[in-house]
């Protein structure tokens, strides 16, 4: 085992951070006061290498290592939870899942320029009806000819209004149940596709969610991916690589709570004294720091068994829950912690508190964690090999054995 990191991922660290310090810092609570989604970030991040920073160099992307994407998203969380998602959901939910699962010639047309950051892409799973529940789902893809049609519509959709390509996912025969979802990438600009933002947020305000919707749109063949009815697996295996950077991302969250804490821990006094010398208020700063230390451990060895090219689903489930979890309660400490002045957005905790929610939910609830953990401990639950895997990392030796 090695704890350290690289020459490398220590020069990615520093930065992002210095990025996210310059460029997200100084501007975040007016962006989220105003709800304000800010497209100029994207630019910067896919300016610096960072929209593809574990894709392949031959597929337009960094070439680094899977715990590398896991720093980049921590510290981007740091700033604000609404840049980490845009990259989670570009990376890991899109650009990650067609590494695995893509053919040569969608890897090309579509892999290469979202590596590059000069496309931007999406995934396209839950529904109105059908979030934990995926078999729930109500849209279809019917064959006609070389085209299938698609109808429905999605939500909860990062990146609705501005993503060029959507990872969706449909029913091609309903009486095969989950086993009849199939998988299909979306352009924007095909024919009866719209899109509307969500309004109204709790948090995450500086981020861009919301709804997609399908009209008869005609999508051609070749935009299938992976095969008919391989959907479901391709859904479950994008979700590893996506609750990988959720998990990264809620490191973020606690760093900066610990951050912000200790800064007003030395600022405020009571009774005589720094608040940082009260005991109680030391319980909750050492439950910060706990926090952050496990949940780091749990993720980069997620990221261990992802550079090995092994099955992650439990640990990355176990990361992803626990992680983000840590987060919501470093977040409420920290709040406690700057009194009623936590309760102003005159100060960033407010903001850590309302945002860390969101991720308890998506990508699995902490209630499916809990319950996925539980199986795997009683023997309820098996991981079984994948037709198509994820490179292992250095990428050249893992793809000159394909």
């Amino acid at each position: 085992m090695n704890f350290g990191f690289t020459e490398e991922q220590s020069m990615v660290r520093k930065m992002v951070r210095d990025f996210v310090d310059k460029e997200i810092m100084p501007y975040i609570s007016e962006w989220d006061a105003k709800g304000h989604s800010e497209p100029r970030i994207l630019e910067r991040l896919a300016e610096l290498d960072l929209m593809g920073v574990c894709i392949p160099e031959e597929y337009g992307g960094s070439g680094m290592d899977y715990n590398t994407l896991a720093i980049v998203c921590e510290e981007l969380e740091r700033g604000d939870t609404a840049f980490r998602t845009a990259v989670s959901v570009h990376t890991g939910l899109n650009s990650m899942t067609l590494l695995q699962w893509g053919n040569e010639e969608q890897k090309q047309k579509y892999l290469v320029p979202q590596a590059k950051g000069e496309k931007l892409a999406a995934f396209g799973l839950t529904e109105p009806n059908a979030g934990s529940d995926v078999a729930a789902l109500q849209t279809t893809a019917v064959k006609d000819g070389d085209h299938y049609i698609l109808n429905g519509s999605k939500t909860w959709i990062s990146l609705c209004d501005t993503a060029d390509h959507f990872l969706v996912f449909a029913y091609t025969d309903k009486s095969k149940n989950h086993h009849g979802i199939s998988c299909f990438i979306v352009e924007r600009d095909m024919p009866g596709f719209s899109s509307k933002a969500i309004k109204g947020k709790l948090g995450i305000r500086a981020g861009n969610t919301g709804e997609i919707f399908f009209d008869s749109i005609r999508v051609p063949k070749e935009n299938l991916l992976g095969k008919e009815g391989e959907g479901f697996k391709i859904a479950m295996a994008a979700l590893d690589n996506g609750r990988f950077t959720v998990a990264a991302g809620a490191c973020g969250t606690t760093m900066a709570c610990l951050e912000a804490s200790i800064k007003y821990c030395e600022e405020r006094k009571t009774f005589g004294k720094e608040i940082g010398k009260h005991q109680l208020v030391q319980q909750m700063i050492a439950k910060m720091e706990a926090g952050l230390e496990m949940s780091r451990l749990l993720v980069f060895r997620a990221g261990w068994l992802k550079n090995q090219g092994k099955r992650n689903t439990r640990e990355t489930s176990l990361a992803k829950w626990q992680a983000c979890d840590f987060a919501n309660d470093a977040a409420n400490d920290a709040v406690q912690i700057h009194g009623a002045y936590g309760y102003s957005n005159e100060y960033p905790v407010e903001r850590y508190l309302r945002n860390s929610k969101a991720p308890v939910i998506y990508e699995g609830t902490r209630e499916i964690h809990t319950i996925m953990q539980a199986e795997y401990v009683l023997g309820y639950r098996q991981d079984k090999p994948l037709r198509n895997t994820l490179p292992a990392w250095p990428f050249e030796e893992a793809l000159n054995k394909i």
